[in-house]
């Protein structure tokens, strides 16, 4: 029924990004942010088409490190957001596995 009523919007995503499992709905701003592999995205409610995007890669030494684990570089070697969460009015607590080296930041969102 959603797809006949024209009312669903596809987000594909970026072609070096993946992993969309973390979502955080913020109503007060009007946002949903959404983790992902590298990224973080702010999708606005009132039109979801209008996004903006945080890069947040691991670093190339710990993408190295994750490698010489016998990881793999592509699929387990990156910064996986899984952790957002309203701190205050002005900021977003995150959480990335940082290549099996957990990081955590606060992100200001106005």
């Amino acid at each position: 029924e959603m797809l006949e009523s024209n009312n669903i919007i596809n987000f594909n995503g970026l072609a070096n990004s993946s992993s969309y499992h973390t979502f955080l709905l913020d109503e007060e701003r009007g946002r949903l942010y959404v983790g992902a592999k590298d990224h973080i995205f702010s999708f606005n409610l009132v039109n979801i088409k209008e996004y903006q995007k945080i890069v947040w890669p691991v670093s190339h030494s710990r993408r190295d490190e994750c490698k010489w684990a016998g990881k793999d570089i592509v699929r387990e070697c990156a910064n996986f957001i899984k952790v957002l969460k309203a701190y205050n009015q002005t900021h977003l607590y995150a959480c990335g596995t940082g290549a099996f080296h957990p990081v955590c930041t606060y992100i200001e969102v106005g």
